[in-house]
């Protein structure tokens, strides 16, 4: 073993007997200097010699910390604008040199241990964020960074890597006990492994999507990994990784999150999401089963509650704004599963906790981004551009206020139903939903018959163009006195003619809504 290393054997968490192997020598070299002095200082007063060069190494200069500029220790001077500083075998050697095994090779070359490795890379992502030409961009492709963390972390069984300053206090914790245990450079490792992938994925999706649409090697990674009790079905396994978002949350409450659950939530949350209004949106098996506007969440969430109880019975229910008292005895006076909102008062969470098996859920920002989906053998990948529809009267009658706002309403919750589906709405409701059917004169008829109430005077959305009058012609039969759809069909005009028989305001918007 090599001279200077200490070993202390002792009691880790009083569970096992770990072996902490002692820092002598750290090399410090980031892009991201976010708490880079205290640590050094941290390092310093714990009696471990300092490496560093470039920008990390003045920033210490002026903090008067003491180190050794790596050009120094090398005996090789930084070139090639820094292109050139830390690839050197006294480097890679100190990261890479297995004690015990290597000293003697490391000793006959000048070689010192390097035992802990803090790095961070320079900033690609960003930098490509900013249109940067390939020319610019180029010089913000980090070598010597990934070359020094994935040497660090192959050789974790001797050498502690930290690539993120939120683990700073890691090094500081490890440093006050005696050193790292096997099982923390370990953890430290696969987040370097991790992040040195998602800067290489980052580099090949820009380099292969130059000029086009989409990359043709397509490389992703998401982290936070957890596994959830089963998939779809309990003979199915499951995991949700992520790290905003829905993906992200956890429960404030209640039971772990299933597969179902997270795919519920995700529904209601991008439907409500469309209000600016107090809105309520409830989901079951991924299709909206009730939505509703009100003066208050208490109001909105009992109307929308009440456009199919049944069906609301062991929901996900979202909310657009806080929730108070009367809103959550509301939620508890039946079954839900997930209830999602901005924040929740002390006395909502206090009432909700009687109900020890909802789970609650805060709603967290939008997080954007492409939609992928597996297939056999590969992936889809969508993404919605910017798009303005373009809502056109065709019909001889225009629409009155309150039918327009029904309209407006139903096509919002169309966006959001699996198709074929057709949404009756007022102006501050749905009535019925018809969702997934193959005919959308079935989902017409069967948004009819779920409707509690008269559908005279309702407003009608259809995701998809209407091929032939049938499916107007049934809403009109059931009471429905406006329409709304994407348009485009050969048929069109017959659709018109039907719309300007029954005296029924239509609207064409130019942009469909499948959802498969």
């Amino acid at each position: 073993m090599n001279a200077g290393i200490r070993v202390w054997r002792g009691k880790y968490n009083s569970r096992s007997t770990c072996i902490f192997v002692a820092m002598k020598r750290a090399l410090l070299s980031v892009w991201d200097k976010t708490g880079i002095a205290g640590l050094a200082t941290t390092l310093r007063g714990h009696g471990v010699s300092i490496l560093s060069s470039g920008g990390t190494g003045t920033l210490l200069r002026e903090e008067g910390i003491d180190f050794t500029e790596v050009s120094a220790y090398t005996g090789s001077p930084e070139m090639m604008d820094g292109r050139v500083k830390t690839l050197h075998p006294k480097i890679h050697g100190g990261l890479l040199g297995r004690r015990g095994i290597d000293d003697a090779v490391m000793q006959a070359h000048g070689i010192e241990g390097i035992d802990l490795l803090v790095a961070n890379l320079y900033p690609f992502e960003s930098m490509a964020a900013r249109g940067l030409s390939l020319s610019e961009l180029v010089e913000y492709i980090d070598i010597g960074g990934p070359a020094m963390i994935r040497a660090a972390a192959k050789n974790y069984s001797d050498v502690a890597v930290v690539v993120d300053p939120a683990d700073y206090g890691v090094v500081g914790d490890a440093l006050g006990r005696g050193g790292f245990t096997a099982e923390e450079r370990l953890l430290l490792a696969r987040k370097a492994f991790a992040r040195t992938a998602a800067y290489d994925a980052a580099i090949s999706n820009y380099l292969h999507g130059i000029d086009k649409p989409f990359p043709d090697v397509l490389t992703v990674q998401f982290g936070n990994g957890r596994v959830l009790r089963y998939g779809e079905n309990p003979h199915q396994q499951a995991a949700v990784y992520g790290t905003a978002g829905i993906a992200a949350q956890v429960p404030l409450q209640g039971k772990q999150m299933s597969y179902n659950n997270y795919l519920d939530v995700h529904a209601a949350v991008g439907l409500v999401r469309e209000f600016d209004e107090t809105a309520a949106v409830i989901v079951k098996h991924n299709n909206p089963c009730g939505v509703a506007l009100g003066e208050t969440p208490h109001a909105a969430y009992v109307a929308a509650r009440e456009v199919d109880p049944v069906s609301a019975y062991g929901s996900v229910v979202a909310l657009n704004r806080p929730v108070e008292i009367a809103v959550a005895e509301e939620l508890c006076s039946t079954f839900v599963e997930v209830v999602v909102a901005p924040s929740f008062s002390d006395a909502a969470r206090t009432a909700m906790q009687t109900k020890e098996n909802m789970r609650v859920l805060e709603l967290p920002p939008a997080t954007g981004g492409d939609a992928i989906r597996t297939i056999d053998g590969g992936a889809l990948v969508q993404r919605i551009p910017p798009y303005q529809e373009q809502w056109q009267v065709v019909s001889e009658r225009e629409p009155e206020a309150t039918e327009l706002r029904a309209m407006q309403l139903a096509w919002k919750v169309c966006k959001h139903t699996k198709s074929n589906t057709i949404i009756f709405a007022n102006e501050t409701a749905t009535l019925g939903i018809g969702a997934g059917q193959m005919s959308r004169v079935d989902s017409a008829k069967i948004a009819i018959r779920k409707a509690r109430g008269s559908l005279k005077g309702s407003a009608v959305a259809s995701d998809a163009f209407l091929p032939f009058p049938d499916t107007l012609e049934v809403a009109a039969e059931a009471g429905a006195t406006s329409l709304v759809q994407p348009g485009g069909s050969i048929r069109d005009a017959e659709v018109i003619a039907a719309a300007n028989r029954r005296d029924v305001a239509m609207i064409f918007t130019g942009i469909r809504y499948f959802r498969h």
